[in-house]
């Protein structure tokens, strides 16, 4: 990376509102890493450099005082409306789609004064058809491993150095697993912390926007702006730690099973020994309730695109939305009462643990572009509501990225987000190399003893 690249986001803020850097020479920086990355990742669904870097003008030529977001790229998965670029959420139903106005958050960011780039790639209806998207960790771009999804953009945009931060969004591991398989920081927020005003729904009691950087600094700030408060980050906190072992831990290969077994070991090394829980009795079908609550709300949600253009819609989506019209309302009631009874089951676990660790995916990347990975392990988190902070430990045997994700209760992101920078300082004091475009700080995985 060069100098600018390298700045988080309060650096670039403040560089840009003291004038010591402009808007435009933060833009054409990213701009340069974009054009030379992008044919290889393919992470953007529209990209503009003369539209951003006027933007970054039109910022430049502003007086008054230095918005908290100036002169910040950001990249935007399509499932965000934009006012000046085009917003197709994945599916070519929506290929000619130019939104009036900017999804709320969208308008937000611009309001303190952040660069849209573009919009990254999503994938159809934020659900499971991959597109094109290459992840940036793959030891061999030409034989290319997903970047995962649905937010398949915005992590591999983020990771490639193309931009600082990007928009994502959750409905079941679609910002965590990605920021995991590219080696980047994922957090999603409590449900209900960021609007989705303007963002294509598919589940309204389980879409939730968050975002993918390079830092937990990074992300902490930009959702503390856009959502108006404050984190006061306390990484030296106390924190009670405790491995989670969902029902689905069978599932985890053993490039998650060390990515957790080095998480523990670090957080000993400085007197925060991890315990070890089970979700409580009652909680073992909590995954399938996500599931039939998602296909649930998406049958509701996509009555207009089934009626209208039903061609448009892949096979797989087909089948999430006739698996929902199945189920019926007695069906939906049963497992929103699941869902209720599990979080406070769950809630109760937060008594005792300020933080929960499980495994970010089953293992690394998968090989190909033809699916994106299994969101098992975001489900349950989802469907409850608590924050998430995804943040890579190390590498698995295949040289691609794993991490761990941190779970707090509601509403206490300020703990996990401390949590998270605590677990990542430590991870970078076993760096063994610098910051580099396109590449995690490269840390081996201490061995479980």
């Amino acid at each position: 990376m060069n100098e600018i690249t390298d700045l988080g986001l309060r650096e670039i803020a403040k560089r840009v509102g003291s004038r010591e850097l402009s808007a435009e020479d933060v833009v054409r920086a990213y701009v340069q890493v974009i054009e030379q990355r992008e044919s290889q990742i393919r992470a953007w669904k529209f990209f503009d450099a003369d539209a951003a870097i006027t933007q970054a003008r039109i910022l430049d030529s502003r007086f008054g005082t230095p918005a908290q977001l100036a002169g910040i790229p950001i990249g935007v998965k399509d499932l965000f409306d934009t006012f000046d670029m085009p917003t197709c959420y994945g599916s070519p139903i929506y290929a000619h789609h130019r939104p009036s106005v900017d999804a709320a958050l969208v308008a937000k960011a611009r309001t303190l004064g952040a660069i849209v780039m573009g919009k990254t790639v999503t994938t159809e209806f934020a659900t499971f058809k991959p597109g094109d998207t290459r992840n940036p960790r793959s030891p061999d771009i030409d034989h290319p491993h997903t970047p995962g999804g649905s937010s398949s953009g915005s992590a591999a945009a983020v990771a490639a150095g193309m931009v600082p931060v990007a928009f994502g969004t959750q409905t079941a591991g679609s910002v965590i697993r990605p920021a995991a398989y590219c080696g980047v920081v994922g957090y999603k927020p409590t449900f209900g912390t960021l609007s989705l005003s303007g963002a294509k729904a598919l589940s309204q009691s389980l879409d939730t926007a968050g975002v993918i950087s390079r830092t937990v600094d990074d992300a902490a700030y930009i959702v503390g702006l856009l959502s108006n408060q404050t984190f006061n980050v306390d990484a030296d906190h106390a924190f009670r730690f405790a491995i989670c072992q969902t029902p689905h831990w069978h599932l985890t290969e053993p490039a998650s099973r060390d990515a957790i077994n080095s998480s523990s070991h670090l957080l000993a090394s400085v007197g925060l020994a991890a315990s070890e829980v089970c979700l409580p009795a009652g909680c073992g079908d909590l995954a399938t309730a996500h599931v039939q609550i998602m296909t649930y709300e998406a049958a509701a949600s996509y009555v207009p695109e089934c009626r209208t253009q039903p061609s448009g819609l892949s096979a797989p989506f087909r089948q999430i939305l006739e698996s929902g019209a199945k189920l019926g309302g007695a069906g939906y009631a049963k497992a929103q009462q699941l869902a209720e009874k599990g979080r406070k089951l769950i809630d109760s676990l937060f008594d005792e643990y300020d933080i929960l660790i499980s495994p970010s995916a089953t293992g690394e990347a998968p090989a190909g572009l033809d699916a994106t990975g299994d969101p098992i392990f975001g489900r349950i988190w989802t469907m409850l509501g608590y924050p998430c902070v995804h943040v890579p430990t190390g590498y698995g045997p295949n040289g691609l990225p794993v991490g761990v994700t941190l779970i707090g209760a509601r509403w206490h992101d300020e703990i996990v987000l401390s949590a998270a920078t605590r677990l990542a300082s430590l991870v970078g004091a076993l760096s063994t190399c610098g910051t580099e475009a396109g590449k995690m700080v490269e840390t081996r995985m201490p061995q479980k003893t």
